[in-house]
């Protein structure tokens, strides 16, 4: 269990839980050890716990305090993979409020003591009364202490490391008390860096202890850090480079008295860990505090700052070259680097700090630094060795040679989507040297993360060669060499300084790179990548023009980026792109764009120009490597990465053409829709007052304003304010419309009789307000107002609802006795009550459409029952032994010859409703088409029969139907009146059964009902289809269902030709059935189908119900106000083009989001419409 001493407890299970500890596997050790035990939730260790004696009452117990964080799921990923990148400038620094504060309480109060070192508080963002936490500091150095006994390495540096601390004067002894709530006891622990065998106690400034912790009131300030891509690029950009080292960085800055007892700690006097811990206290900024780092960078550009008149490039230096505290950049020459490092070292030595573990390419620099000062790697000033090699921010430097490389350490990592995503974090490139090969790792874990697997789901087998093929190749990445200095050594002071941006995507990606080209006075020209970007493309399906023009957007920050962080002078730019289509939008002038394009394309042109963009071949574009992606095997041989295209060497390269028009009907343009404005002279605040929704509103918003214009000695009360802005809205209203009227009023003349106002005697009263006239002085005279005004619709909206959406002579009542007068009110009232959704959801009838055409059913001479309708009915309760059952009549009526057929059903099963179809259809025959109800019409005593058809098997039935070629057509839900043809039958069959059985006393049986069926259908089969001539004796008979159903053995459907009456004399007796049946069908078109052709309800053509539509359905069982909302999502339209079903979309009453939505299907006499919605279409069944 060596392996988890430095462990912390996660959770405490007892044994009243007894599933979560079944051992699984059982490690035992000797009598007095403990023992472990693995259990479905990991190892445990049980064993007696060590105690001192005389300890007899003492308990232990410990707290652990958990925070869940939001899992990251591969959506999380996929988002962090897929965004846009994000190359910070230094400038480019955000300040919350609570940074703002930092800053001006560290402004205030920076101070330097007599050793020159800065003094600064601890930034509290109000000062805390802290709880006495020093229980929680004395259990936490008993777990150090057991920490240290079993680890004597452990134990000797962190004594060391303490010994130091105190004895440097970064921390003293408590000598006196302070007052409660002013101290606080810091708990400490000691870590190891990654590449460092050497420790670092770190200080728990957010143990917690009832609930707080030091951490919680500090504020963190601002990012006060250089960017790092900016610290590496002026590495990079001179011959002599340098670098080195702030020790101690955070105990530089030290801490004012008051605020010393916030950072207590325990810890022994001596050797002695078995003694009385004492108390102590931390006298500078320490790591583990949240402010700490904001401090320090503070207090670094503060030093800068004060001293920049002393040494200027010091100053510099401090200021834009440090990455906390390690600062590294270079310079053109071993003078300027030798000034740089004593100017450097003495100012920081003005303000106690001091700057070692200098490093340098030149060993003339590196005499000039005392040995002590020096990197330990570098104090023999050998540079030829091939060992000679630092890391410069993460980046590995070879002093020596001067190149920068990689270390490649691969760990063991599993081949699932957490191990790929450690190993492709791993490669450290900040400057995208390999972004070509990371993007190819990139795209592994993005394919992964869109398959959905989980963290520790192994690669897919599709997946599994490529990321081993790369993961072999990855080390190959150790022998790639980059030039530490942007030039070759020799190159003389370059006369041309250029930065080429090239850019490019694909379905696999997208991204940029940035070459730096020089040109010296000899003419030689030199190239070198400085910084690339590669992104995977988003599994979102874009376009390649977009994703193209995403790649330049890249550019342009990029560029923006390198000319604020790169000290270069005499600088072109040039942007490059294989895409002609981008450069068609960069130049265009004219077009306007889609949201997406329009903002992309504004962003290039504000960092960059037009005539900077220029066309370049794919197979000339390095930039194809970052949008495609590289292997490290293929990154090692070609040199256009690194270097550039061969024609950046050329002295003078020549450009393209870079004259692109946009394509006609590019998607990307907006199609160009011109018209012709009018523009009236609006009163400004009457257009903005029009868009408030109630008159009430605009009267409170005008009189708000009103008030705050005045001063305060000046307003009035709030009913007088209210009245004057209700008059001055109604002036306003009437200078818009009727300000020639005004005019001659104002005049003293007369209005002209073509005014619409005229025979209503206006005046202007002592306000200017254009009344009503006329004889009764006595009563008041009301504001006149136009009838098509927005301000006078609201007003007429606010008297409608006052009146409880009465109708229109009392809204209009209203209206005149609270003093208006509206020309033609009468006519604006009615039509603001007809669209009111309010009064439509009280009072608008169901919607209805013109009775359709009869079906081709209908209308079609067929066999009896080819066509039928069918329904069922019931129950009737039937003697059967001792017990009453009940039984159901199914009821089959042919749509054509209106004859009728009913069979028993003994109950509503599957079953028993397929027996009957296959009784019906073995004595009438093949059946084409049946149409019924889908049952949900049935309510109220029909209840017990509505859910016995729902649990029927639709499919079941269905199913028998398709083997017998027979279709199965249902009807829209609640439309009762498209089954009418055997409704009515139904009604016919019930007053016969109901006159029949009453004859009857006591219970029928099976056999007594089924024949009262037959007798049923018999008598319906014999009543005549149509009056015509029933009472003439001359005519013949009238037309039944039984003149076909007689016949149908005998009469099937006319054969083609012609039988006149004398075939009933020839022999051949066939002819004589066919002139009979002749006959029959002769007389059904003239007698009965005739009758069918006029409609007796719903003869008028209404407006189509459409898409969108906000209608309320029709519910009997509830009252009409809780009738639900519902919009019509799908219309069907009829063959004549008129829609009598639609589908609509019901919620939920709540209305929470996320609710279930139903679909319905719903006839149209079912809803009543609210809300029309609008449509520039003329077509009604979209």
């Amino acid at each position: 269990m060596s392996a988890l001493q430095g462990c912390e407890v996660g959770l405490l299970i007892g044994y009243n839980c007894p599933k979560a500890l079944v051992p699984r596997q059982v490690v035992t050790g000797t009598d007095a050890e403990p023992y472990a035990v693995r259990t479905d939730l990991g190892w445990s260790v049980i064993g007696a716990a060590d105690t001192q004696e005389g300890d007899v009452d003492s308990s232990r117990c410990g707290r652990v305090a958990t925070r869940e964080l939001p899992g990251i799921t591969p959506k999380d990923v996929l988002k962090a993979l897929e965004a846009d990148f994000s190359e910070r400038s230094s400038k480019d620094i955000s300040y919350s409020q609570e940074d703002i504060e930092f800053v001006k309480l560290l402004e205030t109060t920076i101070a330097k003591n007599e050793d020159g070192h800065l003094i600064m508080p601890l930034p509290f963002k109000k000062r805390p009364d802290m709880p006495n936490n020093r229980r929680l500091a004395e259990v936490r150095l008993k777990h150090l202490q057991r920490k240290m006994e079993r680890d004597e390495r452990y134990k000797e540096q962190y004594q060391a490391f303490m010994t130091e601390m105190i004895k440097n004067g970064y921390a003293e002894r408590v000598q006196e008390e302070s007052p409660p709530g002013s101290t606080n006891y810091i708990p400490h622990h000691g870590v190891y860096h990654p590449q460092k065998k050497k420790i670092r106690v770190v200080f728990d400034c957010a143990a917690r202890f009832r609930g707080t912790c030091l951490n919680d009131h500090l504020l963190k300030g601002p990012d006060l850090t250089n960017a790092l891509v900016g610290v590496l690029l002026r590495f990079r950009q001179h011959d002599v480079a340098i670098m080195c080292d702030i020790e101690k960085m955070f105990y530089q800055f030290q801490v004012t008295e008051e605020h010393r007892d916030y950072l207590r700690f325990l810890w022994w006097e001596g050797k002695d860990t078995k003694g009385k811990p004492v108390d102590y206290r931390m006298k500078v900024h320490l790591f583990g505090a949240a402010s700490s780092p904001g401090c320090a960078n503070y207090g670094l550009k503060h030093l800068a700052k004060e001293y920049k008149d002393d040494f200027p490039m010091a100053s510099r230096f401090l200021a834009r070259n440090f990455y906390v505290d390690d600062g590294i950049t270079s310079l053109p020459s071993s003078e300027e680097a030798i000034h740089l490092a004593r100017e450097a070292m003495e100012l920081c030595q003005r303000g106690g700090i001091r700057l070692h573990k200098f490093v340098s390419n030149t060993k003339s620099v590196l005499e000039s630094i005392p040995e002590s000062e020096r990197s330990v790697d570098v104090t023999s000033l050998d540079l030829n060795l091939e060992e000679s090699m630092e890391r410069a921010l993460g980046i590995s430097w070879n002093l020596a040679a001067d190149y920068l490389c990689f270390k490649i350490a691969l760990k063991e990592q599993p081949w699932s989507r957490r191990g790929i995503l450690s190993t492709v974090a791993s490669l450290y490139d900040p400057l995208g040297f390999v972004a070509p090969v990371v993007l190819q790792g990139k795209k592994i874990l993005q394919e992964m993360c869109q398959k959905g697997l989980g963290w520790d789901d192994p690669v897919p087998e599709a997946l599994r060669p490529s990321w081993d093929q790369w993961l072999k190749e990855l080390p190959q990445l150790e022998s790639l060499r980059i030039p530490r200095c942007l030039h070759p050594p020799g190159f003389s002071n370059p006369v041309v300084v250029q930065l080429h941006h090239f850019s490019d995507a694909s379905t696999m990606g997208y991204g940029q790179c940035s070459y730096v080209r020089f040109v010296n006075e000899k003419e030689e020209v030199h190239c070198s990548l400085i910084f690339a970007k590669a992104r995977v493309a988003p599994s979102k399906v874009v376009t390649i023009p977009r994703l193209e023009l995403t790649a330049a957007v890249v550019s342009a920050k990029v560029s923006s980026m390198l000319k604020d962080e790169l000290e270069l002078q005499l600088v072109e730019e040039f942007f490059w792109t294989d895409s002609k289509v981008v450069i068609g939008y960069i130049n265009n002038e004219a077009r306007r764009f889609h949201t997406f394009v329009a903002n992309r394309v504004q962003l290039i042109r504000d960092r960059s120009l037009q005539d900077q963009w220029h066309y370049v071949p794919t197979e000339e574009n390095p930039a194809d490597h970052a949008s495609r992606g590289l292997s490290p095997t293929e990154l090692l041989k070609t040199k256009q990465w690194m270097n550039g295209p061969d024609f950046l060497w050329e002295r003078n390269f020549e450009f393209r053409d870079t004259s692109a028009q946009l394509n006609v009907g590019d998607p990307e343009v907006k199609i160009a829709i011109f018209a012709t404005n009018l523009n009236l002279d609006k009163p400004d605040l009457l257009q903005r007052l029009a868009r408030l929704s109630s008159w009430s509103l605009m009267i409170r918003v005008l009189c708000r304003l009103r008030m705050a214009s005045r001063k305060g000695d000046e307003r009035a009360s709030l009913a007088q304010e209210r009245e004057k802005a209700k008059v001055f809205i109604l002036q306003l209203v009437q200078r818009e419309t009727f300000s020639q009227e005004m005019k001659c009023l104002t005049q003293k003349k007369t209005v002209k009789d073509a005014s619409s106002i005229h025979d209503l005697d206006p005046y202007l009263d002592e306000d200017g307000t254009l009344r009503v006239g006329g004889r009764l002085k006595d009563l008041p005279h009301p504001v006149i107002l136009p009838k098509n005004s927005q301000i006078t619709r609201a007003i007429v909206q606010h008297f409608h609802q006052k009146v409880c959406h009465q109708g229109r002579g009392i809204t209009q009542n209203e209206i005149r006795a609270n003093g208006y007068w509206i020309v033609k009110g009468s006519r604006l009232v009615a039509q603001l009550i007809k669209n009111c959704v309010t009064c439509r959801r009280l009072r608008r009838p169901q919607e209805e459409q013109k009775m359709a055409n009869l079906p081709d059913d209908r209308v079609e001479p067929s066999y009896p029952f080819t066509f039928v309708g069918m329904d069922c009915f019931g129950p009737f309760v039937v003697k059967r032994g001792r017990s009453d059952v009940k039984r159901y009549g199914l009821l089959f009526t042919c749509l054509c010859s209106r004859g009728v057929h009913i069979e028993m059903v003994d109950d509503m099963s599957t079953d028993s409703f397929i027996n009957a179809l296959r009784c019906f259809i073995a004595i009438r025959g093949a059946v084409r088409r049946i149409r019924c109800d889908q049952g949900s019409n049935f309510v109220g005593a029909r209840n017990e029969f509505q859910v016995a058809m729902k649990e029927m098997d639709a499919v079941k039935v269905e199913a028998y139907l398709a083997d017998k070629q027979c279709e199965f057509v249902f009807n829209a839900p609640h439309s009762s009146h498209a089954g009418g043809v055997w409704e009515r039958q139904i009604r016919s069959i019930r007053n016969v059964l109901r006159a029949t059985i009453d004859l009857c006393p006591g219970r029928l049986t099976d056999a007594s009902l089924r024949t009262f069926f037959y007798e049923a259908m018999a008598i319906v089969n014999s009543r005549p289809l149509t009056m015509t001539n029933l009472n003439d004796p001359s005519t013949a008979a009238p037309l039944t269902p039984n003149h076909l159903l007689t016949m149908k053995k005998l009469v099937p459907l006319p054969p083609p030709g012609e039988f006149p009456k004398t075939g009933m004399y020839l022999r051949k007796a066939w002819r004589r059935v066919q002139f009979l049946t002749q006959q029959f069908w002769s007389r059904w078109r003239k007698e009965y189908l005739l009758s069918l052709q006029g409609r007796n309800k719903w003869t008028k053509t209404r407006r189509n119900l459409r898409i969108g539509d906000v209608v309320l359905l029709m519910d009997n069982e509830v009252p009409r106000v809780k009738w639900p909302l519902a919009v019509v999502t799908a219309v069907t339209p009829g063959d004549d083009g008129l829609v009598r079903k639609v589908q609509v979309r019901v919620g939920t009453r709540n209305l929470e989001k996320g609710a279930k939505r139903s679909e319905l299907w719903r006839p149209v006499q079912k809803v009543v419409l609210l809300v029309e919605h609008p449509r520039t279409s003329d077509s009604d069944s979209e």
